[in-house]
C-alpha cells in the first residue's frame, strides 16, 4: 500500500539538472512543516540525488519505491521533532526479533505482524551464537520482540541465554500467561529479565479499536500476572496525539507508575499504519535490530528495506562497524540529522 502524502506531483523526465528543483519548491511551498509529498518520475538511479537535495535543504526522505518502471520518492517537510532521551553508544543495547507472527493484528503494528503473518523466526541456535559474540563487544541490555515472543515453544530458552549474558527485556502483549506459558515464565530470572507490555490507553476503548476487541482486559490481567510473579513491568503506550499522550501519562501518575517504567510513543509511519510520524534513518539515532533478514538500523523498521544495514549477522561485529560506519557517514553532514524514536 503506498505511503499516504499530502500532494504528489509527476515530474516526468525531469531531473536536478533539467527543471526538477523549481518544481521541488513549489510543492515545499504549499506544505506545512510535517506534510509528507510524494514525486513521481520515470527517471532511475536518483536515490543519492534526492538525498543530498533532502539533507541541503532539511528535509527529510521518506521512502523510495519502484512500480511498473515508475519511481516514487515520498519526502517529508521539514524534520521530526525529537524524543527527549539521552544518547546511548551504538551497539550498547540489541534488538532481536524472535518472530513476525502475533496473536493479534494491530493497526499500527511497523512490522506488519498478525496471526497470519509467516514466523520467520530468528532461531534458539543463532540467538546463543549471537548471545556470545555480543557480550564480547560490550552489549549490555537485550530486548526481545516480535511478533509476539510467547508464541514460540522455546522461547523460555532463549530469553535464558539472554538473560545469562545480559539485562533481558521481553517485549509482548500480556495475553498469553497461562498454561505452559505461565510455567515458562516462572522459569525466568527476576534479576535480569523485565517485561514490556503494551496498554495504549487509560480504558479498553481506543486500546480495542487499535488491537483487538478485549485486548485491553487481556494486557491489563497479563500486567498483574507479571507483577505478581515478582518481574518488573514496563508499560507502552502507543499514541496518534499529544493529547491521548498527555491522558496515558496522567493515567500512569494517577497508578503510581514510575517514570523509567512507562514508554509513551507516537505512531511511526511504518507497516501498516496508514497515519503516524513518518520517519527516516536519518531522524533515528541506530539500535541494531536483528531479524532472520538480517542486521536493521532500528526496530520500527525491520523488514524496511531502507533501515536495512546488512544480510548477514555474523561476525556480529562486522555487523555493528557496519552500522557504526552508517551512523558516522550520517553525522558528517552539517545538522543533527538523528533524532530518538523511543521503542524502550
Amino acid at each position: 500500500m503506498p505511503t499516504k502524502v499530502s500532494l504528489e506531483i509527476d515530474v516526468g523526465q525531469k531531473t536536478f539538472a533539467n527543471g526538477l528543483l523549481p518544481e521541488l519548491i513549489a510543492a515545499l511551498r504549499r506544505g506545512r512543516p510535517g506534510d509528507l509529498f510524494a514525486v513521481v518520475t520515470s527517471q532511475s538511479n536518483m536515490n543519492a540525488d534526492f538525498e543530498a537535495w533532502c539533507r541541503f535543504t532539511r528535509n527529510s526522505l521518506i521512502e523510495s519505491t519502484v512500480e511498473r518502471d515508475r519511481h516514487r520518492f515520498v519526502i517529508r517537510f521539514g524534520e521530526a521533532p525529537p524524543e527527549p532521551e539521552p544518547e546511548r553508544a551504538v551497539g550498547s543495547r540489541v534488538w532481536l526479533y524472535t518472530n513476525f507472527d502475533c496473536n493479534l493484528q494491530c493497526s499500527y503494528c511497523c512490522v506488519r505482524s498478525s496471526p497470519r503473518a509467516a514466523r520467520r523466526p530468528l532461531g534458539l541456535e543463532s540467538i546463543r551464537r549471537l548471545v556470545v559474540e555480543a557480550a564480547q563487544l560490550g552489549v549490555r541490555e537485550f530486548f526481545l520482540t516480535g511478533g509476539e515472543p510467547f508464541l514460540l515453544s522455546d522461547i523460555g530458552e532463549i530469553i535464558a541465554a539472554c538473560a545469562d549474558a545480559a539485562a533481558t527485556t521481553v517485549l509482548t502483549n500480556g495475553m498469553l500467561f497461562s498454561g505452559r506459558r505461565l510455567t515458562t515464565l516462572r522459569s525466568l530470572r527476576r534479576d535480569r529479565v523485565a517485561f514490556q507490555i503494551s496498554l495504549d490507553s487509560p480504558t479498553p476503548e481506543r486500546h480495542d479499536r487499535n488491537r483487538g476487541t478485549r485486548s485491553w482486559g487481556r494486557a491489563l490481567k497479563g500486567i498483574e500476572t507479571v507483577r505478581a510473579e515478582g518481574f518488573r513491568v514496563r508499560l507502552a503506550a502507543t499514541v496518534s496525539s499529544d493529547a491521548e499522550a498527555q491522558e496515558f501519562r496522567a493515567f500512569l501518575d494517577a497508578e503510581g507508575v514510575a517514570e523509567h517504567d512507562r514508554i509513551v510513543r507516537r505512531i511511526a509511519l511504518r507497516g501498516s499504519a496508514e497515519d503516524g510520524l513518518a520517519l527516516a534513518r536519518a531522524d533515528l539515532v541506530p539500535e541494531v535490530t536483528i531479524t532472520a533478514e538480517g542486521v536493521y538500523w532500528h526496530p520500527i523498521g525491520a523488514e524496511d528495506s531502507d533501515l536495512k544495514v546488512r544480510s548477514e549477522i555474523f561476525p556480529l561485529a562486522e555487523s555493528f562497524e557496519a552500522v557504526r560506519l552508517a551512523f558516522e557517514r550520517e553525522s558528517e553532514h552539517q545538522r543533527r540529522l538523528a533524532r530518538i524514536f523511543n521503542c524502550a
